[in-house]
């Protein structure tokens, strides 16, 4: 196993259930799949049918608990994924057999051999009629990744989540790994295991999902990470349902923190809460700590342009992985500065630093506090909210794109010498003069130039030569122009002719 796989095995300890992570392609059925094995209806409860954020379940088959950890299958959550397959026993790679090894597929393979981790491969949709599961077994081949029916060492089931054809057989593979992992623990040790996801729930505070790794946590424990810590007053299920206590391998639910933990944070027990708080404190400020993050703020190269975000979500684990894509984005023209980045609803505070920094607030499936809403309209401020994040980065690209176009080029036309001024009123003057440079149009802009120093500048209303309206007038012409603009012009000043245009540059 890779040395930062939080998997614990005790000598001579007792049994514990398998902690498997489900992973594969977006779309490929994953969260389908656990539905099938048992009626979680996790993808009714998700935007989109996308798991948006890591969560942990628990099933018994045979008198075996399985725990499963489902991690999302969009590209943006690849770090999510890594963390999930970190702390899991075995890995369950779900692969479409209709369509074979995706973008995702390949970087789950790369991170199954990055962290050595027994792999059952599930070739889903076996139900399609252009479902073929050996075709699916050929193309890993070409990936480095064997099945048993081809030589290797990766057993391999075929499922339908539709139909549940498959699911005991895959049941029983993962007993079956389980048995030859011979994963154990004791349960009379003090608990500890690692954060799955955290958040700020607006009733009950920080609140975090726990995996218990070894030990048996139960109500009244004191627990600390290195960033937060809490005296247990209940424990509740995965499900929300209230329990006694969490023995290894159970995923819980824990709220009360002092402040939200960091996801993949590792937690144990203490004696008492100066003990916790203090280790926090140590872990904090050690070398290398991963708690609050300090990030250098990009520097700004001539001809950049910059993008203040505010970055509100839901959970911990769905705010780092919007943060990677959003940092990922090509940022040659436009760079993307995130100025504030918590989990919680958007409150007036996000609104008041937005007003100050001229920034846009994001939020990822959370809400608007009403005084929020309130301020946003009085200082015209900008917050989005989306509950699909490649909606979300959508936007972003199209910001992004909106502050590229807003520059503007110049593009100097003609030039004209005044002979002579007629009429003036007001703001307004008829001029006559002679083309010396280029070629003057109707609606072109204008600078007055009185030795070669700019005076004045105004527009083109109406140009005429030998009294007749005309559209341009090429050098070597005279011609008389109605005059707009803020200057009085004599003569001998120079008219220089532009147009300016809203260039895209990214």
């Amino acid at each position: 196993m890779a040395e930062d796989n939080n998997k614990i095995n005790i000598p001579n300890g007792v049994k514990r259930p398998p902690v498997v992570v489900v992973m594969g392609h977006v779309d490929h059925g994953k969260s389908s799949l656990l539905e099938a094995i048992k009626d979680f209806k996790i993808t009714s409860k998700e935007s989109g049918g996308i798991t948006q954020h890591i969560g942990a379940y628990q099933v018994e088959e045979q008198g075996k608990k399985i725990t499963f950890l489902d991690t999302p299958g969009h590209e943006a959550f690849s770090q999510m994924r890594g963390r999930g397959a970190r702390v899991a026993d075995i890995a369950i790679l779900v692969i479409d057999a209709s369509e074979g090894i995706q973008a995702q597929t390949k970087e789950v393979l790369s991170l199954i051999k990055k962290v050595s981790i027994p792999t059952v491969l599930v070739l889903n949709k076996i139900d399609k009629p252009e479902a073929d599961p050996e075709r699916v077994k050929r193309e890993l081949v070409k990936e480095d990744f064997l099945v048993e029916s081809l030589g290797g060492k990766i057993p391999s089931v075929n499922v339908s989540a539709k139909t549940k054809k498959g699911i005991p057989e895959l049941l029983d593979m993962i007993n079956l790994v389980s048995d030859i992992e011979d994963l154990n623990a004791d349960p009379d040790a003090p608990a500890e295991g690692v954060i799955i996801e955290s958040y700020l729930d607006n009733q009950r505070g920080p609140t975090a999902t726990l995996l218990v790794s070894n030990g048996t946590l139960r109500s009244g424990d004191i627990i600390g990470t290195s960033s937060a810590f809490t005296k247990i007053k209940s424990l509740e299920s995965f499900q929300g349902k209230p329990i006694e206590e969490a023995l290894p391998s159970t995923p819980v639910i824990v709220f009360g923190f002092n402040q939200v933990p960091g996801v993949g944070e590792k937690f144990k027990t203490f004696n008492t809460v100066e003990e916790a708080e203090n280790n926090s404190r140590v872990l904090r400020n050690a070398p290398g700590a991963t708690g609050k993050r300090e990030e250098k703020a990009p520097e700004v190269s001539e001809g950049q342009r910059v993008l203040e975000i505010i970055l509100k979500a839901d959970v911990l684990g769905s705010l780092e992985a919007v943060e990677g894509i959003l940092k990922s984005l090509p940022q040659e023209r436009v760079i993307i500065r995130i100025i504030k980045a918590e989990a919680g609803n958007i409150n007036e505070s996000d609104v008041k630093l937005a007003s100050g920094g001229k920034a846009i607030i994001l939020g990822f499936k959370v809400k608007i506090d009403s005084q929020a809403k309130i301020l946003m309209e009085r200082d015209k401020v900008k917050a989005l909210t989306f509950d699909i994040i490649y909606e979300l980065v959508e936007a972003v690209r199209n910001f992004m794109e909106r502050i590229a176009i807003s520059e503007e080029v110049r593009t100097v036309v003609g030039r004209m010498k005044v002979l002579a001024k007629f009429l003036a009123e007001k703001n307004r003057q008829i001029i006559g003069g002679k083309v010396i440079e280029g070629e003057i149009r109707r609606g072109v802009q204008i600078d007055v130039l009185r030795n070669d120093e700019k005076i004045g500048s105004g527009r083109m209303i109406n140009l005429q030569r030998n009294k007749k309206d005309i559209n341009s007038v090429s050098k070597g012409e005279e011609c008389g122009i109605l005059f707009e603009g803020n200057v009085k012009i004599e003569e001998g000043d120079i008219l220089e002719f532009y147009i300016e245009e809203k260039k895209k540059v990214i």
